[in-house]
């Protein structure tokens, strides 16, 4: 008699004792909540918006705080 046609044998391998498979599901679950408390963090603490030159769908279209270039001088 095959062990597959065991019902004792079915029952001992069945998904839900497979600890791999409960680590798994506790590590997702851990993940998704991590997740969910940051985008909740963020709600709460919004950023203070900065004074910065015009901007192209919302990016800024020079650096902030970055040094400007030197102003082009006559080539030798």
């Amino acid at each position: 008699m095959p062990a597959a046609a065991d019902p004792a044998a079915c029952r001992h391998a069945a998904w839900y004792r497979q600890p791999v498979l409960w680590l798994g599901i506790a590590i997702f679950m851990a993940s998704l909540a991590g997740c969910v408390w940051m985008i909740v963090l963020g709600m709460h603490h919004a950023d203070t918006p900065l004074e910065t030159s015009p901007t192209v769908f919302g990016v800024p279209v020079s650096a902030h705080s970055g040094p400007h270039p030197p102003p082009p001088g006559p080539s030798p």
